[in-house]
């Protein structure tokens, strides 16, 4: 049973849908501290002036609050700019009419939270590539579980009856390895491929919306969500 939990975010990249692709269950970790500058409420648009972040602003943000506690501007102006952005990004390619009707069904959503607006996104795109086919999607407050850290990440992996967990590079200034090991549960880190595929404005670049893949590939886009894994103590130290 492979699983991932890992912080929502906004209309992510196409690694974040290959994590959801290996994953048989996907946990949304959005009961933990928001962080300015991460990706729940940003992500990189391809333009032809060369990429540029889309952010959904924030109303009276303090210092500590978990993602699903800080709150969206109400106003329609930042939704409105967000789709003009996209349509500018996005013009001239074969899926555009795909790529901003599942836009503008999450951004136009009744969402008041970040975290709220982030999962709609992130299940938006799952949905247009079937993914949520083989997936099931939780919340970490589903399950009452305490603590943080990695004894937190290990009991909630055990909760869904998990035997790999499967995460993202950043997991490797702060996993415990040995702890997972230990119970009985295999890390894995993803492999990156980012695999070109046709891309409007120039040089290819993985970095940006998985719109971008919508709009110029389509439901064939699939074929591009193929990346695999590595094993903890090869991806640390190159040994199996």
């Amino acid at each position: 049973m492979r699983v991932v939990i890992s912080q929502s975010m906004y209309f992510p990249w196409v690694g974040m849908l290959e994590q959801i692709r290996l994953a048989d269950v996907f946990i949304h970790y959005d009961d933990v501290q928001f962080s300015k500058g991460g990706f729940c409420n940003r992500v990189q648009v391809k333009t032809p002036q060369g990429s540029t972040w889309m952010t959904a602003p924030l109303n009276d943000h303090r210092l500590g609050q978990t993602i699903d506690a800080v709150q969206l501007q109400p106003a329609q102006r930042w939704r409105d700019r967000h789709l003009e952005i996209l349509s500018s990004s996005l013009e001239g390619a074969a899926f555009v009419a795909e790529a901003l009707e599942l836009a503008r069904g999450v951004i136009d959503g009744d969402h008041t939270t970040v975290a709220a607006l982030a999962r709609a996104s992130m299940l938006a795109l799952s949905s247009y590539f079937d993914l949520d086919a083989d997936t099931r999607f939780a919340n970490s407050t589903d399950f009452g579980i305490a603590g943080s850290g990695s004894e937190r990440v290990l009991a909630l992996v055990k909760a869904v009856g998990g035997t790999d967990y499967i995460t993202g590079h950043g997991a490797k200034n702060y996993l415990d390895h040995e702890l997972f090991e230990a119970a009985g549960v295999s890390v894995s880190y993803m492999d990156y491929q980012c695999v070109p595929y046709r891309q409007l404005h120039g040089t290819f670049t993985p970095f940006v919306t998985a719109l971008d893949l919508v709009a110029n590939c389509g439901h064939d886009g699939l074929s591009v969500i193929g990346s695999t894994t590595r094993d903890w103590k090869e991806f640390l130290h190159g040994t199996a």
